[in-house]
């Protein structure tokens, strides 16, 4: 792991749950220029064991105390999608920097009204669509900006597994829970479709727009069979680009997740792996001037750890931002939001035309 830097961001997070656990709690202790510095969680059990096992310098069962210390310069929201945008905001006014879990939030109008709140505060905002920190996708997407040219077609695939929960098991750390955390007013699992977009349906799309820029439509597709669900999305982007999407929850076969570019100047086809196995993609990248291939390694394929400290590095350095800002997780919330529409009509929509959530 990286060498600690001289100065550190002190980190707090909000929220002890099972993607603090698996992801946040490790990133902040192996990060090369982060300090996990405090964690709040309002389950008094869960939160001191966090405390120990991670080395937490503080932990705080008030979230309004931890924000009251002035040692704690940003926090890193990991708390379920309906809490994500109360509790930015609550950390911008007291003027930290956040690291926000994705989805940013479940409505148009909240993620709004954090981009507004980001914008009046001066302070970082990043949304943790960590998969733009896989060296294979950056490898692809600085083909894309440097000698692609003009872009023809994308298409983009996310299909979850039967077999996930094997895999995650397996390799993730043993995950403990609480009888009294705090849960949203409505179980998120409650409608599947809109739990399933959220969750899975967000890495997708911010992965179409990493790659392709800003969507203007969707013309969405559902079918719905023997408890499984796919999404078919033909994809506008304001670039001209024709693009395709494929959510499929679950596939009866491994992990399958990927993309296809075809550009001017060549192509890229990539194979994404289950996030948990800490492996970049394998991209292929197709020269049209030489007719070569080039397959970067990517060995570095901690995911988490990398975005936070592009983050850390952005707030301490001044570096330009290289992952998710607020804008970025606006239009992804108005993407997943457009598709709903599309599957429940049968006609295209244009992202600026909705408004609401899934």
């Amino acid at each position: 792991m990286p060498v600690k830097e001289d100065r550190l961001l002190r980190v707090g997070v909000l929220g002890c749950g099972p993607i603090a656990q698996a992801a946040h709690f490790e990133s902040c202790n192996k990060a090369r220029n982060v300090e996990l510095h405090a964690i709040c969680d309002v389950a008094d059990d869960l939160r001191e064991r966090m405390a120990v096992t991670h080395a937490a310098r503080k932990q705080f069962k008030d979230y309004a105390a931890m924000l009251a210390d002035p040692e704690v310069e940003a926090v890193i929201v990991a708390t379920s999608d309906a809490f994500h945008v109360a509790a930015a905001i609550q950390a911008l006014e007291a003027g930290k920097h956040v690291l926000c879990e994705k989805p940013l939030g479940v409505t148009v109008e909240e993620t709004l009204e954090l981009q507004r709140a980001v914008e009046a505060s001066g302070r970082i905002l990043q949304v943790g669509h960590m998969k733009r920190f896989d060296e294979g996708l950056q490898a692809a997407r600085a083909f894309i900006d440097t000698e692609m040219g003009q872009l023809l077609a994308l298409k983009a695939w996310y299909c979850d597994s039967t077999h996930r929960y094997t895999v995650t098991d397996a390799v993730q750390p043993l995950m403990v829970t609480s009888a009294a955390r705090k849960k949203p007013a409505q179980d998120p699992k409650a409608d599947m479709r809109r739990y399933l977009m959220l969750a899975h349906g967000c890495h997708l799309v911010d992965t179409a727009r990493y790659f392709a820029g800003d969507i203007v439509s969707v013309n969405a597709r559902l079918s719905e069979r023997f408890g499984a669900r796919c999404w078919f999305i033909e994809t506008e982007f304001a670039n001209g680009t024709l693009g395709h999407m494929d959510l499929t929850v679950a596939v009866r076969m491994d992990w399958h997740e990927g993309f296809q570019i075809y550009g001017q100047n060549g192509s890229v086809l990539g194979k994404t792996y289950n996030p948990w196995y800490y492996r970049s993609s394998d991209v292929e990248i197709f020269h049209e001037k030489d007719a070569t291939t080039r397959r970067p390694l990517g060995a570095d394929g901690h995911f988490y750890r990398r975005q936070l400290e592009a983050f850390a590095d952005v707030v301490l350095k001044g570096v330009p931002m290289t992952g998710a800002n607020v804008r970025d997780g606006v239009e992804s919330v108005r993407a997943m939001v457009a598709i709903a529409r599309s599957a429940e009509s049968g006609k295209p929509v244009r992202l600026a035309d909705v408004e609401g959530g899934l």
